[in-house]
């Protein structure tokens, strides 16, 4: 008979028979893990945020591309071969210019083709056809169009040129002969860091006014929530048009830019706010907060040191994704010519030239600033997923 078996006669309800071992218990036997268990327990939230973030491969491709972007903010007067507002009087809606390595059957290296324009009268514009017997060899890490380095220094390098009394015009030129190109280098300046420095002036009310609203709660919470409700209420974009028409016109650039992007980070604090004040009304009847009260540390101590840094994976995933945003407002607002304006160069700048439907049926390539647009605010989305999956702790 087997052991499991139970015995005739034996109550049927009694267990079966099981195994113990008889070897007596040691208190201070540790079961062994393995080092990758090992490294796993023993590492911190955000070691496990950047493991679980590297999983996500579109994220971390749209960060490469974001990290491409950004270089150019620093080095635009290296990278584009011309300057934001330098002119060409003779290529005026001169059509984009394809980088070739073979001519006629021969290496010749990274070149393009002259232009060949010619006057139609019947028309009213200039066409244009490749002069394949021009040549133009590019020049890379050369002495081109000369430029203020930051509007401080002057210099005259750039990492691509053209060839000598030759041109290089990658996505095209305007109705005034500006390289797109150089433009689309010189507009990421603006057109990305506005929506790094609203983000941070909108994380900075968020996180003050959602911190007291779900610390403090009672009166104050209600007075926050109330002008939260406001702020909400109000249409956005028709909002962002009245502010921005508000500043003056006699403004620089310089300040017109600061005053778009105070205006853009003082009407999205709203929503971070309140995702502040939800976690912090939980996290507040947590016990480590309640001993905080008890040893007799101030509010704003708890909040920072103790109720903030729990969700702070939370917020900077958060932002991510209201970046985006931010840089759509801008190019919105300088779309409709109530934001920056020539000679500041931004992507919604250069869409303002591209309004009347007859010029870009002629000359597409004016669109090319919708093509960084695009990449930019899908990256930006794509990596917000990535940082919010990796943040969540149920992932």
């Amino acid at each position: 008979m087997s052991v499991d078996e139970p015995k005739s006669g034996a109550d049927p309800h009694q267990g079966s028979a099981h195994y113990v071992n008889p070897e007596p218990f040691n208190p201070k036997a540790v079961e062994e893990l393995s080092p990758e268990q090992e490294k796993y327990f023993q590492a911190s939230q955000w070691q496990i945020m950047w493991w679980k973030f590297r999983r996500h491969k579109v994220a971390v491709w749209s960060a490469w591309i974001l990290l491409i972007f950004y270089l150019c903010v620093p080095f635009a007067e290296v990278i584009a071969p011309y300057g934001a507002n330098e002119r060409s009087s003779t290529n005026l809606y001169a059509p984009p210019q394809v980088i070739r390595l073979f001519h006629e059957g021969s290496f010749v290296g990274p070149f393009v083709y002259g232009h060949k324009s010619t006057l139609n009268m019947e028309k009213f514009r200039r066409e244009y056809s490749e002069d394949r017997t021009k040549v133009q060899p590019l020049r890379f890490f050369c002495s081109g169009s000369k430029y203020k380095f930051w509007g401080l220094v002057d210099g005259d390098f750039h990492l691509v040129c053209p060839a000598k009394g030759g041109t290089l015009f990658l996505a095209g030129t305007d109705r005034l002969g500006r390289d797109l190109f150089s433009g689309l280098i010189y507009g990421a300046r603006v057109s990305l860091t506005v929506g790094l420095i609203g983000v941070a002036i909108s994380m900075i009310f968020g996180i003050v006014l959602g911190g007291i609203a779900g610390y403090f709660g009672g009166f104050v919470d209600a007075v926050i929530q109330r002008v939260i409700e406001i702020l909400k209420s109000l249409p956005e974009l028709p909002l962002w048009m009245a502010l921005s028409a508000a500043l003056p016109v006699t403004w620089n650039p310089v300040w017109i830019y600061l005053g778009i992007t105070v205006i853009l980070g003082l009407l999205d604090w709203p929503g971070l706010a309140r995702a502040v004040r939800s976690k912090l009304l939980s996290l507040r009847e947590e016990e480590y907060a309640r001993a905080a009260v008890l040893m007799g540390a101030k509010p704003t101590r708890i909040i920072s040191k103790h109720l903030l840094p729990g969700f702070m994976s939370h917020i900077i995933a958060s932002a991510s994704l209201s970046i985006p945003s931010m840089i759509l407002g801008e190019t919105a607002l300088s779309f409709l010519n109530l934001g920056l304006r020539r000679p500041a160069v931004s992507w919604g700048v250069m869409m303002n030239e591209a309004q009347d439907i007859t010029v870009v049926t002629i000359y597409p390539w004016l669109m090319a600033p919708v093509i960084p647009v695009i990449i930019v605010v899908l990256a930006f989305n794509f990596l917000g997923d990535g940082l919010r999956d990796a943040a969540d702790p149920y992932k």
